[in-house]
């Protein structure tokens, strides 16, 4: 869809620059309109220097010289209603473009006015009956999870279930590539308004292809997956998911101990296996650490770490990250991520805090890894991976002092632990909780890195080198292009470059 052609008007005269040079107008037939509820003045501000340094022409007044409405969070009845109480005036018959701001960081990153497309639209309905058929119209939808918004509430979960548990069994099996379809699939469920109820519907949606679609008919059909009930079942699948859920082990060694024939975590402790420090920790905790944490244990955590690291290093900064950050109420694990205002600061604080929480009896096993990356890298060394070269310590926490059970999400105490132990009756519990360090210059990268989802965060890395010829990792963002790496002080500034809207952390729940 291009730019609407619009009844030429007078443009006013745009109100003067404070303190920001203005570059020469570049556009004058756009007329852009920055809405300031929910966006805010200082950010209305920075975004409209922004723009006319970029040769747009931005109006402070709501007036026939607008063209295009830009604004952050609203819906389009939203902005109606606060430009109707507007003191500009306008014509009647002429009606402004209302678009979310995600089209205003992509013309600035492009320089120029990009193309409109239905996902830039604010006015446009979520869902719609088709005027000739009985069926939902479901909107479009963006290729990739990182133009998209997934809340954590998901209206269509028996469907995204099913897929997740098939791309399980294809990790399982080694397909990661058929393991990667499923989960895409998933993740554009998650992100539709309302539940599917058609077939049809998925001819507008990406990401399906003809396994997905027809594990979704059967569904759709029957309210159950014969192929997703028949995995369930299998010994290989049910044994590969229990082994993986130790501590320390993956697919790989998971499925050599299968082949070897084990089946249960008795049968690891009966043949007393060769395990690493890590598997032997997360097998002698196995039913703490399978436990969920709940939000106000990982509260506790993270109270306690930044009690502890102040002791040592007063204003350092201590953010609850992963799925908490996302708004989920319970959780496998807790990530914690640490800085400190002055660059190199942070450096030996790590060491210093897990040397204290042993002296407490707060460590039950931990592993510290030194921090690898390099402060000037080549483009050579720049990486997509996941992994990240921060110094960090994975580890399990002896939490005192809690009153917990099953029932509120607790570890409670577990049948096996008093069938081992019939004075298993205990004050704590064992919880997963990493703890990453990242210096102050790498601290938004490594917060958009590290708050997930999984899926979000390799979209979002896909996104940036085949759209944007980017490279995006937890440390940095490389333009290959112009050879240079990217300056950010907040997750936003990372959006702005690679010209997405930015996507608050409780909607990256791809």
């Amino acid at each position: 869809m291009a730019l609407a052609t619009r009844k030429r008007v007078r443009p006013l005269p745009a109100a003067g620059p404070t303190g920001d040079a203005v570059g020469a107008l570049k556009f004058p037939d756009i007329g852009l309109f920055l809405v300031e509820r929910k966006m805010g003045s200082s950010r209305r501000g920075f975004l409209t220097a922004l723009a006319r340094r970029k040769g747009f022409r931005v109006e402070e007044i709501y007036s026939d010289a607008v063209t295009h409405v830009i604004a952050e969070q609203n819906s389009g009845a939203e902005v109606m209603q606060w430009l109707e109480k507007q003191p500009g005036r306008r014509e009647e018959g002429i009606s402004p473009t209302l678009l979310h701001v995600g089209w205003f960081t992509e013309c600035m990153a492009a320089g120029v006015p990009v193309r409109i497309e239905p996902r830039h639209l604010l006015e446009r309905p979520q869902v719609q009956l088709h005027p000739d058929l009985d069926v939902a119209v479901v909107p479009l939808v963006a290729s990739y999870a990182c133009q998209r918004r997934t809340p954590l509430t998901n209206k269509n979960r028996i469907f995204t279930d099913a897929l997740e548990t098939l791309a399980e069994e294809a990790a399982f099996s080694g397909s990661e590539g058929r393991s990667l379809a499923f989960t895409k699939a998933a993740s554009v469920l998650k992100s539709l308004p309302s539940p599917l109820t058609t077939i049809e519907e998925l001819s507008r949606l990406p990401g399906f292809g003809k396994h997905s679609k027809r594990v979704i008919q059967e569904i759709l059909e029957d309210g159950t997956s014969t192929e997703v009930e028949r995995v369930m079942q299998k010994e290989r699948y049910q044994t590969m998911k229990l082994f993986t859920n130790i501590f320390g082990v993956g697919v790989k060694t998971a499925d050599n101990w299968y082949q070897e024939g084990l089946r249960s975590l008795g049968d690891l402790r009966k043949h007393q296996k060769k395990l690493t420090q890590e598997q032997e920790a997360g097998l002698q905790h196995y039913e703490d650490l399978n436990t969920p944490v709940s939000r106000r244990e990982a509260d506790v955590i993270a109270k306690m770490i930044e009690e502890a690291t102040c002791r040592f290093l007063p204003e350092t900064v201590v953010k609850l990250t992963g799925g908490f950050r996302r708004g989920k109420p319970f959780g496998h694990d807790v990530d914690i991520l640490i800085t400190h205002p002055q660059e190199g600061s942070e450096e030996g604080l790590l060491i210093k805090l897990i040397s204290w929480l042993q002296s407490q009896g707060l460590i039950l096993y931990h592993d510290l890894k030194k921090n690898s990356y390099q402060d000037h890298p080549s483009q050579r060394s720049v990486s997509t991976s996941a992994m990240d070269h921060f110094e960090r310590c994975f580890s399990i926490f002896r939490l005192k002092g809690q009153s917990w059970s099953k029932g509120d999400g607790g570890a409670g105490t577990h049948s096996t632990d008093l069938a081992r132990d019939p004075g298993a009756f205990r004050d704590w519990k064992a919880v997963r909780v990493d703890l990453i360090v990242a210096p102050m210059s790498q601290y938004p990268y490594a917060l958009l890195g590290w708050t997930g989802s999984k899926h979000f965060e390799r979209e979002l890395r896909r996104f940036s080198f085949h759209e944007k010829k980017m490279v995006l990792n937890s440390h940095a963002l490389y333009d290959t292009v112009q050879q240079t790496f990217l300056v950010a002080s907040r997750e936003e500034d990372i959006f702005a470059h690679l010209g997405l809207e930015f996507v608050p952390p409780s909607d990256r729940n791809a």
